[in-house]
């Protein structure tokens, strides 16, 4: 699979620029009194201690680039991919790569505390999936304070602190999940938009494209829900679900807008004998939404190419360290896979991608 870069006008994330490390070699005056003598030593090892590396070739000489690659979580399909793709990646580049994320999606505490730790280590580079746009601006400015640049994988972070952005157009991926649902129900019904969770931007920006355009293209669909979130596990999402369609039972149509929240919702559509009857599109693939989506139970996957963004997050990090100038923002696309054309190759890549060579399932 080959995986080209390439810029998009959607998003214009500010490049990074520094400089790499030095060395400090700070004699001390051969006749100064024992005591002056000490303290000047002293404040010189102080000194250099508090000095930044320089640059962003921070390779040193006969060692490694070491790449720190943190997720948001760890546990769903679409991160695994992720990591198969920057195990590619370091492979294809010759350097190592450090991978470690918070368990759960919602944990901002842990990924925080990931981020400082690498810092802390001195690692090359970090590659990240920020979980909160603002809660991981902090983090990533204490890095940048280091010399350490970062690179933003996956859903956006505020501020301006990170060389490159490599991503999905998120907002155009609800673009498309608005317009197959839209299409499904003749542009008439009563449907659900069912959120993430705050704070996450990827998901925000694929929430607003599916509100859009259904307002701007679809005026006669009625939104019974469009405020609640589902959280940041499959059981969360389907508590949310379940309660949902006990208080709205006339729902005919429903949108989630990332892995955990769509296998919630079919799950809770199943137990309820509605899978197939209500029209559902979701986000992200799995085995079990795969089968899904083979079954009529889903009628619409939107996906992004995972094992592309981890690959090309890494590479495009150890292109900088190199010295290389490296895109703003990278957009690794978008697709709307249906029953119809599932079993395309190109499609079925995206659907069931083969990280056997580079992880255990």
């Amino acid at each position: 699979m080959d995986f080209p870069s390439g810029g998009s006008p959607l998003f214009s994330p500010p490049v990074f620029d520094g400089t790499g490390p030095s060395a400090y070699t700070l004699p001390m005056k051969p006749k100064a009194p024992p005591v002056f003598a000490a303290f000047v030593c002293l404040s010189l090892a102080l000194t250099a201690c508090g000095r930044k590396p320089a640059g962003p070739a921070k390779a040193r000489t006969g060692t490694r680039l070491q790449i720190a690659v943190i997720p948001k979580g760890t546990t769903h399909e679409f991160w695994k991919s992720i990591h198969a793709g920057a195990i590619r990646a370091a492979g294809e580049m010759g350097i190592d790569i450090i991978w470690k994320g918070p368990q759960k999606e919602d944990d901002r505490a842990q990924q925080i505390t990931v981020v400082e730790d690498f810092i802390s280590r001195g690692v090359d580079g970090i590659v990240l999936a920020p979980l909160d746009d603002r809660a991981l601006m902090r983090p990533v400015e204490d890095a940048v304070a280091e010399k350490i640049p970062v690179v933003i994988i996956d859903s956006a972070l505020q501020g301006s602190d990170y060389i490159s952005y490599v991503a999905t157009d998120n907002y155009q991926g609800g673009v498309l999940g608005a317009r197959r649902l839209g299409q499904l129900m003749g542009g008439r019904g009563r449907i659900f938009l069912i959120r993430y969770q705050e704070g996450s931007a990827s998901t925000t920006q694929r929430e607003a494209g599916f509100l859009d355009t259904m307002k701007r293209e679809f005026p006669g669909l009625a939104l019974l829900v469009q405020d609640q979130y589902a959280g940041a596990t499959t059981e969360t999402a389907y508590q949310l679900a379940e309660n949902l369609i006990s208080r709205f039972p006339d729902v005919q149509g429903i949108f989630a807008p990332n892995e955990s929240s769509t296998f919630g919702v079919l799950r809770a559509l199943q137990e309820a004998g509605l899978a197939g009857k209500v029209k559902f599109v979701g986000f992200d693939s799995s085995p079990k939404l795969v089968q899904g989506l083979r079954d009529g139970d889903l009628l619409g996957l939107v996906l992004q190419n995972p094992m592309k963004i981890g690959y090309l997050g890494v590479k495009t990090m150890a292109a900088y360290l190199r010295g290389e100038k490296v895109p703003k923002v990278i957009d690794t696309g978008v697709t709307l896979v249906t029953a119809a054309n599932m079993d395309q190759p190109e499609i079925r890549s995206l659907l069931e991608p083969d990280f056997s060579k580079y992880l255990d399932r």
